[in-house]
């Protein structure tokens, strides 16, 4: 077990404990302190969505308010008798409500989303007070939310107000971010990074991100209703306020005060904002104007600290490290790769087919408009075949590729791999099916480390398109993905590199990462889309080797313009040319083809 395994939780647990011997000393009220575990614990759920998985949403005030206002009506018109189940009751309530709006938002992307998201918060705001008035007090609100209790047998603790009611609202927070904690070093959090550096390549390896981001958008509102509960616990009084945009962007604005993708950035966000929120409005007695203040000092923590604090002391941190292990983190020799290195067999899948036809395209054509960039192109490839695909610029290659792996749907024409016809299919789906692709144009989880980036790939294999229940274990648990992992390091030669940053890397050795990531799903056909481009020629000889190396005992399809490296390397080629089929042989007949010469040459001859 690591060491410092549980040294995160160690410490929040040591924080929660001695903070209300030291807090009082620094100005402190109990009723602020308590306030900062509620904005804490909401703002938990907000940075997995936002920080981990890139989803800006500006509607968790809607999932604050539901689980508030479930939770107070049962307590208040209900005569519910546990204080505790009915948090949890208005938790599921928000995280179901959570559910069928992300069905709706996560439809679209980027600033589409985050606009989806202002909308609904818009309507629960407006259903709070006019429709459902009556159950929620409209403006009112709901008064007379009961604290908890606990029942040991001898004695009852009554957690009532103030720092005696501290303990219950602490104990929240601790449960939440342990179990936030577990959520982010698990394989769905693993996943979860992935799709915030780059939704594409995680599912072109073959993860259900869409999937994913529901899963991702649920937590939050969990964590949204939870918080909703406590606060109207804390207040005694379920306010409407809890709907409004305003509580949304204070929870953004706290995040990001404090640092997104750190967990404990909301709670020193929060910290900060409401310590000067009260200091601004009681001791400078600046009314509303505490809002003008709290703005500037915002913009300019933001400006001059763009991770926030938490991010911050952990950027000064790995700056120091980095300095004192210089050796390590310099650029250094990539690995050589060695004949010896044996190659990653492909995963036998239930029907691979060890014998024929593995890939078939009739009639595969692709228009934009007017233009045909690939005209009625027929294609076969046999399993263990390894197949180079040639021509000029402009010839319809990357676009044929595309269309092999589901990237874009053909507008006519049929696809069947290993006997099934893919044709419209996802790429994610036709990736589990053992059909990946390596990218012209790096596309790489630059945020990660080398080891994270080969993770990803190698759990879409291990665990499916989607696995739930998995949301809490570890990842040294997964059987058999160390060694995929390790075993891909070593065979792209990046062992050395393995727990360096991608941005770190040199541009070989991200060429080699790129075709690192497709053989981590271990793929029964794997089509790499010119792995020499932009290569020195020493880079070059060396991918050479390396895709001999991982050639052996797959079938593979290449596209390069390094016709001397395709030659040596592949033993059929098919030549496109203007978007169809202009040749095909062995290199020794693509070599002397006439059709060919014209292609590439215009009619000028030696």
């Amino acid at each position: 077990m690591p060491p410092r395994r549980y040294l995160a939780e160690l410490l929040t647990a040591l924080g929660l404990l001695i903070a209300p011997f030291v807090l009082p000393y620094l100005g402190f009220a109990p009723n602020t302190v308590n306030r900062i575990l509620v904005w804490g614990l909401f703002g938990i759920g907000f940075d997995l969505l936002f920080g981990y998985t890139g989803l800006l949403s500006f509607g968790q005030a809607a999932f604050y308010g539901t689980g508030g206002m479930v939770a107070a009506w049962l307590l208040t018109r209900a005569d519910f008798p546990s204080v505790w189940l009915a948090l949890v009751i208005g938790m599921v309530a928000a995280a179901a409500v959570g559910w069928l709006v992300g069905l709706i938002a996560l439809r679209r992307t980027g600033i589409y989303f985050a606009m989806i998201t202002v909308a609904i918060g818009e309507v629960f705001y407006f259903v709070e007070f006019n429709p459902l008035a009556d159950w929620t007090g409209g403006e009112n609100g709901l008064p007379g939310v009961p604290t908890p209790s606990l029942h040991l047998g001898f004695t009852t603790i009554h957690f009532t107000t103030g720092w005696a009611l501290y303990p219950f609202l602490a104990a929240c927070y601790f449960i939440g971010i342990v179990i936030a904690l577990r959520i982010v070093h698990s394989p769905v959090g693993a996943v979860l990074s992935a799709i915030r550096d780059n939704p594409l390549r995680a599912a072109a390896v073959g993860h259900d991100i869409h999937s994913y981001k529901l899963t991702a958008f649920v937590v939050a509102a969990a964590y949204a209703g939870l918080a909703g509960g406590l606060l109207g616990v804390l207040q005694a009084f379920m306010p409407p306020e809890a709907f409004i945009f305003d509580t949304s962007g204070q929870l953004v604005m706290q995040t990001a005060i404090g640092g997104p993708g750190t967990l404990f950035g909301p709670l020193l966000g929060a910290a900060v904002w409401l310590s000067l929120q009260d200091f601004l409005q009681a001791a400078l007695d600046l009314g509303a104007a505490w809002k003008l203040v709290l703005g500037v000092v915002f913009v300019l923590l933001v400006c001059f600290l763009r991770h926030g604090l938490v991010g911050g002391l952990i950027d000064l941190y790995r700056l120091v490290s980095r300095r004192s292990t210089a050796e390590a983190e310099a650029p250094e020799e990539a690995t050589p790769i060695h004949a010896a290195v044996a190659s990653m067999p492909a995963r036998r899948r239930e029907g691979d087919l060890t014998a024929g036809t593995v890939l078939e395209a009739k009639g595969l054509t692709k228009r934009y408009g007017g233009l045909v960039a690939n005209g009625d192109i027929d294609f076969t490839v046999k399993v263990g075949e390894l197949r180079g695909i040639i021509g000029p610029n402009g010839a319809g290659k990357s676009t044929f590729f595309k269309m092999l792996t589901c990237e874009v749907p053909p507008s006519a024409g049929t696809i069947v791999f290993e006997g099934q016809d893919i044709t419209g299919k996802g790429v994610t789906e036709v990736c589990q099916l053992g059909l990946t692709k390596s990218y012209q144009v790096n596309q790489l989880f630059t945020r990660l480390t080398v080891r994270q980036n080969l993770t990803i790939a190698a759990l879409a294999d291990l665990r499916g398109r989607f696995r739930l229940l998995d949301l809490f274990r570890s990842l040294e648990k997964i059987p058999g993905l160390q060694d995929r992992v390790q075993h891909t390091l070593g065979l792209v030669g990046l062992t050395a590199r393995a727990d360096v940053a991608v941005s770190a890397l040199a541009y070989g050795e991200k060429r080699r990462l790129e075709i690192g990531l497709a053989l981590a799903t271990s793929p029964s056909l794997l089509l790499l889309d010119e792995p020499l481009a932009g290569m020195s020629p020493r880079e070059r000889v060396e991918t050479v080797q390396l895709l001999k190396s991982i050639a052996r005992g797959r079938t593979m399809i290449v596209i390069d313009h390094d016709m001397d490296s395709l030659f040596e390397l592949v033993e059929w080629i098919t030549v496109l040319q203007e978007g169809k089929v202009l040749a095909e042989g062995t290199p020794d007949q693509i070599k002397t083809d006439p059709a060919v010469r014209e292609a590439y040459l215009g009619g000028v001859h030696a």
